[in-house]
Order: structure tokens, then C-alpha cells, then sequence
């Protein structure tokens, strides 16, 4: 069968994706990225907040108009959307085929090949609901003669252990994600996430340094380390955390060039971690710790663990103690208690702080969490105060941006199309991570191969670095000019 994949939504999600790709090329099937003409698409989704459902539902929408017009087959919706509203999955989505939930990727596989036999016709859909986390998982899907009922429900245990499935990378030729937990045990009251994916679950640490290594040996340079909190890691199987010494263990991978952290919770950083940080020359001086906001009331209110005044001695300390570190965050205006005061209060903290990264966003209530019954702003004030983080976090950036301009860095080249600005193409520095942050627009695009080159930065353009290169990679990993 030929199965063509759309990965929607983060990336834990995307190594969610490549690991069922793996999964369906290894039972025979041929996997592509285009969708006309196969015979069965997989859309995996996010379902996290509105836009992210709005995605999904418009990107169903475009599949279902497609297969009515026979230019694909089959249709399976797999992820967090279908988890989410798993209850009534089915008549949200009548025209799909089969459903997927987040605790059934491994299972995928058998999924497609009962999607395979073709049987059954679209007048003849008699609905049959497995659910793979109750008793009813040991048994066959229900048929009668050669004819399995569809649409396929198939919805695993959503607190099993990771998968240790392997992965076909989709993202590049030089760097992956690289997954060391699933879920989250936050429960934070604006986030549905715990119920969607499962209490937190760490990754055995010579799982994930053996999938390392792996990834290093297929010609992998960067690695990137997602969970929903990366720095809980540990604490559920080891009964302490454990990502200082699992970065130790990584940083011995003799031709890993960067390791990335993404989503670490800010009141679980300890000296050890910064120490380990600090000192590696692997470890990429950028960290991702989304704060949601610095007033106290909101952030008792969402549940947040830790104060304001703890997080700025956090961010002080890392800025003293790491050496040109970047750091990122996300905040959320509009949040359930959140009045001018209290507003004005985040906006002069970023103003102070000048968090070079920030991914800002106007509070959607979500319904079953804690936080969708509280009285909150309206929306439209929440998106007026997005609006205004984001011009100030616009001029913080610009400011950030000039200064680097004359500094060489190190880069990966992230595309070797033409970039919007004619005569260029895309890069990164230790100091932008893929498909979130900005670029480097390097000159001479025709010049790049794979490989890690030295840039200078000369300049900025619509808040975006402009530069040339100086040195490339040799055969033996010597910089050349």
C-alpha cells in the first residue's frame, strides 16, 4: 500500500509520526509525503488548542474533499484531536475511516492492514468501537464473514510506556528530535495536555542514549531533547531527577556537535544542571522555559509551581552563570485574573529581562480544564495584549539582532532552496531552533552542502540576521576559509 503521512502539531507529535512511518514501511508498506494518489492518507493531529484543532479540522476537511473526488483512498486520523474527544470521535468525524488515539501508535500497523483488505463498502459501515484499554483489547476487531466493521476506533492506554518504536526522520540530514518522556504530571488549570497524553513517563536512560548514538551514526549532528518537561526527567523510574546525567552520558557521543533543550520547567533547575550546562561545549547555550506569566495571583491561580521572584533569581543566575546563553520562553495574556495590573506587570518584566525568544499567545479556554470556569478577560482584550508583548518582544529582538551583527557563529544550513530574499538561503546558529525561531539568511546560496560553516553576520533585515559564509567543512572536519 502506498501511505502518504501529514505530521500536524509539535514536535513530540512529529517523533510520534516517524515512529509510525518506520512501523508501516517495516510491514511492507511504501510511505511518502504527498497525499494524491495514495491509498491511504495518515493525519496525524494536534489537539491542543483551538488553532491547533482548527488545523486538524480544516486539514480533514481538504482530505475528505480529496477522497470524494477519488484522488486518495482511505483516510485515518491518528493523535491527540481523535484522544481528546475519543468519546464521540465518530460522529465528529463520519467521513474518516479509522481513528487513532495517542495511546495506540504502535498499533498502527495492523490498523492499515485491516484498512488494506478493502472490504466492506461505503454503504455497507456498520460501526464496531475497539477500545484497546479495556478487556475488549484482547479480542479481534468484530466481523461477520470476511467483512470487518468500519470505521476502525482504536484507542490504546494512554499511561503505557513509551514506545521505543524506531523512526524514519523526516526533519533533516544533520538534526532530530530526540524524545526522552511523554506526558506531563503538571496538571496546570489551562492545559488538557495530562489527559491527552498520559501521566509523565521517562524513557529508560540507556534507551535514549542507545537511540542517540543511532541517530549520531546515521549522520546526525544536533540533537534536540523534547517532553513535555524535560526537566522532570527521571523522577517516575529513577525516583530522582536525571537529566544532568543523562546530558553527561550524551556529551560522550564523540561526533554529536549540539544538544538542544526544549520545555524545561523553570523551578526545576538545580545548580547540578546548570553546572553541566555551563561546562559542556555541546550543550547549546539556549533554553526553552516557558514561564505563561510572572504574577503570582495567575500564576497560583493556574497552578503553576514556583513565584515570581523565583523565576527571575532563576533567569539572573542563568544569565551569570551561562555564558552568551539565549533563552526562550512563552507567555499567555488574557489568563483567568489577569487585569491591567497584573498585565502591566509581565510587560515590564520581559521589558527588564529582554528574554531574547518568546512565543506569545491570547488565553483560549479549553473545555474540561479548570481554568475554562473561571472569569477571564474577554478575547478580544486578551489578543490586544498579545499584540502588545509581541511589538515589545519585536523591538527586544531587533536590538538583540544588531548586536550580533560583525560576531562570527557556527551554523547549520536549514535550506538549500532560495529564501524569500533572492540570493540567499537559510541557516542557524546555536541560537535559533528549527521551525520556531528565525533565520540566518547566508549569501551564496549555490555554495552550501551538508555540514556545519562559519558565518558572519552582516547584517539585519525585517528583524531577520543577514550573513556570509567565511569557512566551510572539510572532509576531516577542519575548518577551511
Amino acid at each position: 500500500m502506498k501511505i502518504g503521512v501529514i505530521s500536524l502539531g509539535c514536535s513530540k507529535n512529529r517523533v510520534n509520526s516517524e515512529q509510525m512511518m518506520f512501523l508501516l514501511q517495516k510491514a511492507g508498506h511504501q510511505i511518502t509525503g504527498e497525499t494524491d494518489g495514495v491509498d491511504i492518507v495518515l493525519l496525524n493531529t494536534c489537539g491542543f488548542i483551538d488553532s491547533a484543532k482548527a488545523e486538524a479540522l480544516e486539514t480533514i476537511g481538504e482530505l475528505v474533499a480529496a477522497k470524494n473526488e477519488k484522488r486518495i483512498g482511505k483516510i485515518i486520523v491518528a493523535g491527540c484531536y481523535p484522544e481528546r474527544y475519543r468519546k464521540n470521535i465518530l460522529d465528529r468525524l463520519p467521513e474518516v475511516d479509522a481513528v487513532v488515539g495517542t495511546g495506540s501508535f504502535d498499533d498502527i500497523a495492523e490498523v492499515v492492514g485491516m484498512l488494506a483488505q478493502d472490504i466492506g463498502t461505503q454503504e455497507n459501515r456498520p460501526t464496531v468501537s475497539r477500545d484497546c484499554g479495556s478487556e475488549a483489547a484482547m479480542t479481534n476487531f468484530e466481523y461477520t464473514g470476511n467483512m470487518f466493521r468500519y470505521p476502525i476506533n482504536h484507542f490504546g492506554d494512554i499511561n503505557a510506556p513509551v514506545s521505543e518504536a524506531g523512526r524514519i526522520i523526516s526533519t533533516s540530514p544533520l538534526w532530530a528530535y530526540l524524545k526522552i518522556a511523554e506526558g506531563c504530571d503538571n496538571r496546570c488549570a489551562y492545559c488538557c495536555i495530562p489527559d491527552i497524553r498520559g501521566r509523565y513517563r521517562s524513557r529508560p536512560l540507556e534507551n535514549i542514549v542507545k537511540e542517540a548514538r543511532h541517530l549520531i551514526g546515521m549522520g546526525v549532528c544536533e540533537l534536540i531533547i523534547v517532553a513535555q518537561d524535560v526537566t522532570r526527567y527521571g523522577l517516575d523510574i529513577y525516583g530522582e531527577r536525571r537529566l544532568a546525567k543523562l546530558l553527561v552520558e550524551l556529551n560522550k557521543i564523540k561526533k554529536l556537535k549540539w544538544i538542544r533543550l526544549h520545555y524545561l520547567y523553570p523551578d526545576d533547575f538545580d545548580d547540578e544542571l546548570i553546572d553541566v550546562i555551563a561546562k559542556s561545549d555541546k550543550i547549546v547555550k539556549y533554553l526553552d522555559i516557558p514561564i505563561q506569566h510572572i504574577n503570582n495571583g495567575i500564576l497560583n491561580k493556574m497552578n503553576r509551581r514556583g513565584t515570581s521572584k523565583e523565576i527571575k533569581k532563576l533567569f539572573t543566575k542563568l544569565r551569570e552563570r551561562i555564558d552568551g546563553v539565549t533563552l526562550r520562553t512563552s507567555l499567555i495574556t488574557g489568563l483567568p485574573g489577569e487585569g491591567e495590573k497584573e498585565f502591566n506587570e509581565l510587560y515590564d518584566f520581559l521589558k527588564r529581562a529582554k528574554i531574547e525568544r518568546a512565543g506569545v499567545f491570547a488565553y483560549s479556554p479549553e473545555e474540561g480544564t479548570p481554568a475554562a470556569l473561571m472569569e477571564r478577560p474577554p478575547i478580544e482584550i486578551a489578543e490586544k495584549r498579545a499584540g502588545k508583548i509581541m511589538q515589545l518582544q519585536s523591538e527586544i529582538v531587533q536590538k538583540w539582532n544588531e548586536s550580533r551583527v560583525g560576531s562570527i557563529v557556527e551554523v547549520i544550513p536549514e535550506s538549500f532552496e532560495a529564501s524569500y530574499i533572492q540570493g540567499y538561503s537559510l541557516a542557524r546558529s546555536y541560537a535559533e531552533s528549527p521551525d520556531i525561531d528565525g533565520y540566518i539568511y547566508v549569501r551564496d546560496a549555490e555554495d552550501l552542502q551538508l555540514g556545519f560553516w562559519k558565518v558572519k553576520i552582516t547584517g539585519v533585515k525585517d528583524r531577520e540576521l543577514i550573513g556570509e559564509w567565511i569557512a566551510a567543512p572539510s572532509s576531516d572536519g577542519l575548518w577551511v576559509p
